[in-house]
């Protein structure tokens, strides 16, 4: 007898033998003969009652999903264990204690048992858990939801432990975190891209950022950033002062949910946002699921690609109903010479806002808006006037808020030509304009 693809040897117990279980379990079922040497000899086993009952009491309480269904023992002359292991059927099998790693799920190659590569994981969580992205389990297993829990607060809504099952965070094979958990967790490596250009061909960069986090925080800090791009002029009908955003800023919202909601998160790539004069253009990964046209969405119809993500959004009052968002969009456009646009490829989904301040009559006396100084910028050029000079730090710590948020208030204080920066990174500091 010799070891091959589906026959492994052990002459006595040990901890790996779980790791051949998981092999075989996850490939195509084999035997493991323990009480039998590497070279084949029947060696035997000296107290087999005890070790019969630490080798079914281990596989049942190290390997995750739940194994004990795929595996039968045998007594062989009272000396050797035969453990008989099927092909599992909610591959990938892995140890409790190391998760869904490569440390953790072992595949069977040749006559060895070897840690499983990220890809070999990812595609058996796909042959079981379906092709459904945001229903699969996740690699990753070790999140924080400091962002969501915040967002649930704020929207009074539970989001309680044992709610995450209902919520489609955790799945009911294991208890695992989906990939939905992956997207919402503060652990979320998907991120969006704003770019700031001065050409109607997107090719002189003015500004560029990229966010990333949980997606609840990039929903607070692009939208944010978005609005402070959005540039205010005003016109005067008599002696009235009217006001013009160069979009509407529930478009913006709009538009931005749709892109979060929809996109396609198996892919690893940025959502992508283009701002420059003329118009904002709104670019997500994913094309329209089949069966759908670029007509059909202009008319409300919606078929959410990460069902589970838009039934949260939707609890959160964060969107309406589905299909809404694009129909409101048009409709706050009704009186706009140019409207939106939809571009689709097989692969991408670009929605297109007009500037609406770019579409009016350019000899109407328009100016921009001099917006007054808020509280937080007279506090920041208090402290300049008497110390001279202050960083990032110092404006997180004056104005006990997050870093994208300074950036904001000290970019808006760097326009208005209040102050200036110098330096980069680190040595940073910004000063009074004399």
């Amino acid at each position: 007898m010799f070891e091959t693809e589906n026959i492994e040897f052990k002459a006595t117990l040990t901890d790996d033998i779980y790791k051949e279980v998981i092999a075989f379990i996850n490939t195509e079922g084999g035997t493991i003969y323990v009480g039998i040497d590497d070279h084949g000899q029947a060696v035997g086993l000296k107290n087999i009652d005890d070790t019969y009952t630490r080798i079914t009491n281990g596989i049942r309480d190290a390997i995750a999903p739940d194994a004990t269904m795929f595996i039968k023992y045998t007594l062989q002359d009272n000396q050797i264990i035969c453990i008989s292991i099927q092909e599992g059927s909610s591959k990938p099998y892995y140890l409790k204690s190391k998760g869904l790693k490569p440390n953790g799920v072992y595949i069977r190659q040749g006559a060895s048992s070897v840690p499983a590569s990220p890809d070999q994981i990812r595609q058996m969580i796909k042959t079981s858990d379906g092709d459904i992205f945001e229903t699969m389990r996740s690699i990753e297993q070790q999140l924080t939801f400091n962002d969501a829990q915040e967002a649930f607060q704020k929207y009074q809504v539970d989001f309680s432990e044992d709610k995450y099952i209902a919520l489609g965070i955790r799945n009911s094979i294991d208890d695992q975190y989906t990939n939905l958990a992956w997207i919402l967790s503060d652990q979320a490596t998907h991120t969006t891209k704003v770019a700031v250009f001065g050409d109607d061909t997107n090719t002189v960069f003015k500004d560029h950022r990229e966010f990333s986090g949980s997606i609840f925080k990039q929903l607070d800090e692009v939208f944010a950033y978005l609005t402070f791009c959005n540039r205010t002029t005003w016109t005067f009908q008599g002696v009235e002062r009217i006001e013009h955003s160069d979009y509407p800023p529930e478009a913006l919202r709009e538009a931005l949910l749709n892109a979060l909601v929809h996109r396609d998160y198996s892919y690893s790539g940025s959502i992508i946002i283009n701002v420059n004069e003329h118009f904002t253009e709104f670019i997500s990964i994913g094309g329209l699921l089949p069966g759908l046209s670029e007509a059909d969405i202009r008319s409300g119809i919606s078929q959410p690609r990460n069902r589970n993500l838009a039934a949260i959004f939707h609890r959160l009052r964060l969107i309406e109903s589905y299909g809404t968002g694009i129909r409101r969009i048009y409709n706050l456009y009704k009186n706009c010479s140019a409207q939106p646009q939809i571009v689709v490829t097989p692969n991408t989904f670009k929605l297109i806002l007009p500037n609406m301040n770019a579409q009016t009559d350019t000899s109407a006396p328009t100016q921009i808006v001099s917006q007054p100084l808020t509280p937080q910028m007279e506090t920041l050029l208090k402290y300049l006037e008497d110390y001279g000079e202050l960083t990032d730090e110092d404006v997180m710590e004056l104005l006990n808020v997050k870093k994208t948020r300074a950036y904001v208030i000290t970019k808006q204080l760097c326009d208005r030509g209040y102050i200036v920066a110098e330096g980069r990174g680190s040595e940073k500091k910004y000063l009074l304009v004399k």
